[in-house]
């Protein structure tokens, strides 16, 4: 098993655990203790917080990662040492800004909803750390140590969370430290990322620029436009939802995002080795690796994400109806409307890496930044017509759409593009199931039903693509794992 195929599975398996543990938060812990209204309070934060932290960072994460592989192993480590301390150039005027203009920024942030002003600072304090932690987590990564990062990337923040929800549960905490625990265990995982990224390499301090240093600064410069548009296109639907209609909303919506979110578990596993050496593909010229990292990417994360999706949407309405606010079914178009836009956008492979990774960088700020411009429009015409299916619908045409302008123009630069006649009999595949199973009820206890439909799926799913022979990776790992059935 090569390196991308193993770490990526071992990766998927800490992220499909994290999930499943912010699952038990998000469906259960938030709303029988928290209700949706704080709910909708930590989702704000944390949103705002994902907003502001590529300006923090200022694109260094993904600088490290583009740039590493071009530079002789005597001078990595002087790399390293010096670009991570380009962010504070950004953190300590906007450390500044948040303390003095606290109020103002509270009275901003509340005018629908006033409970969000009281807890404010917390934005500044959570997107520094995970800024910061992006930084020695692509430390990591360029040296193809990915596992022990994505960890604490995944399972940690769901953990603690689900720690302290259940203080807060049984009067152990209030609200007030519950956010300075939260603030303070961010803090903690950074400086555990920062242990294991010194221990891979050491770092060796040095005020000497690289000799490329207006080129870095120029990257770095675009990656904190692209990353801030794309963070925009990720979270302003939750915080524009609070700023028209009552905060309760912001919680359903969270819910919906994050059932949807599973769709794309399969592609956090992969980008997060496939990054470092799509990059390393590009600087070394290696158009014939390239290509096939793009179409293995592809096929097989559409297969993955699609089994994803039917499990999602066969299920959705049983999950729902073992909530106790039956408010949270309101979402369940949400669902289906965001995980289908994130399965055409599996399906695009390592699309937008190759963008970001490629001389022509510049494409994907411009294509990101538009969208996010479009998401922020759609949102404020959308959502106080039709709700939370407003900000759904747009993210779902906006995403379709810019999904297949990336692939046209990478095919235009490189002339390659993803698909192939398997891509095709996957989508086949994917919708007569979908639609199968939508017509498929079973008389029976919600969870006894998920369970069903969730093992007839897979296996049905599993039986199909197997036999289709789609992906070649797939056929050889499921060989590999079960070689006695063969």
């Amino acid at each position: 098993m090569n390196m991308l195929t193993s770490q990526s599975t071992k990766n998927l398996v800490s992220i499909m655990l994290g999930f499943g543990i912010g699952a038990i938060n998000t469906l259960v812990l938030y709303p029988y203790f928290f209700g949706a209204e704080k709910q909708g309070l930590v989702v704000f934060l944390l949103s705002v917080s994902n907003l502001l932290m590529p300006l923090i960072g200022f694109g260094v994460a993904q600088t490290i990662i583009k740039f590493h592989s071009t530079y002789a192993e005597d001078e990595k480590q002087g790399f390293l040492s010096y670009i991570v301390l380009l962010p504070f150039l950004v953190a300590l005027p906007l450390g500044f800004i948040a303390i003095f203009f606290h109020d103002a920024l509270a009275a901003l942030f509340s005018v629908e909803n006033p409970i969000i002003a009281t807890y404010t600072w917390v934005i500044f304090a959570v997107a520094f750390a995970t800024a910061y932690f992006e930084v020695f987590y692509s430390w990591a990564r360029v040296h193809f140590k990915s596992v022990l990062g994505n960890t604490l990337k995944e399972i940690y923040p769901r953990v603690i969370i689900l720690t302290l929800l259940l203080l807060y549960a049984v009067n152990v905490i209030d609200l007030d430290a519950f956010f300075l625990l939260l603030v303070g265990l961010y803090y903690l995982r950074l400086l555990l990322m920062v242990s294991i990224a010194f221990r891979i390499q050491p770092p060796k301090f040095t005020w000497q620029k690289p000799t490329n240093f207006n080129e870095l600064l120029r990257y770095s410069l675009y990656l904190v436009l692209a990353a801030s548009a794309g963070s925009l296109i990720i979270d302003i639907d939750k915080t524009m939802i609070s700023q028209y209609l009552h905060i309760s909303n912001t919680g359903f919506y969270s819910v919906a995002i994050y059932t949807a979110a599973l769709i794309e578990v399969p592609g956090r596993a992969l980008f997060q080795i496939l990054n470092p050496m799509v990059a390393k593909a590009i600087n070394e010229n290696n158009t014939n690796q390239l290509a096939a990292l793009y179409k293995d990417s592809s096929i097989n994360l559409l297969l993955l994400a699609g089994w994803f999706f039917l499990l999602v949407n066969g299920n959705i309405e049983s999950l729902f109806e073992l909530m106790e606010d039956k408010g949270y079914a309101n979402a369940i178009w949400v669902v289906l409307m965001i995980s289908f836009a994130k399965l055409v956008s599996m399906s695009s492979g390592a699309a937008n890496t190759i963008l970001i990774n490629s001389k022509k960088y510049q494409t994907a700020l411009l294509l990101t930044t538009f969208m996010a411009v479009f998401v922020v429009i759609g949102n404020a015409v959308f959502i106080p017509k039709f709700g939370i299916n407003g900000a759904a619908a747009t993210t779902l045409v906006l995403v379709v759409l810019f999904t297949f302008l990336r692939i046209a123009y990478v095919y235009a630069y490189f002339g390659t593009q993803p698909y192939s006649k398997h891509t095709l009999i996957a989508f086949i595949v994917i919708g007569v199931l979908f639609w199968g199973v939508s017509y498929l009820y079973l008389d029976m206890h919600p969870v006894w039903r998920i369970i069903l439909k969730s093992t007839l799926i897979t296996v049905i799913y599993a039986l199909i693509v197997v036999g289709l022979k789609l992906s070649s990776t797939l056929q050889k790992i499921i060989q590999n794992r079960f070689k006695r059935f063969f």
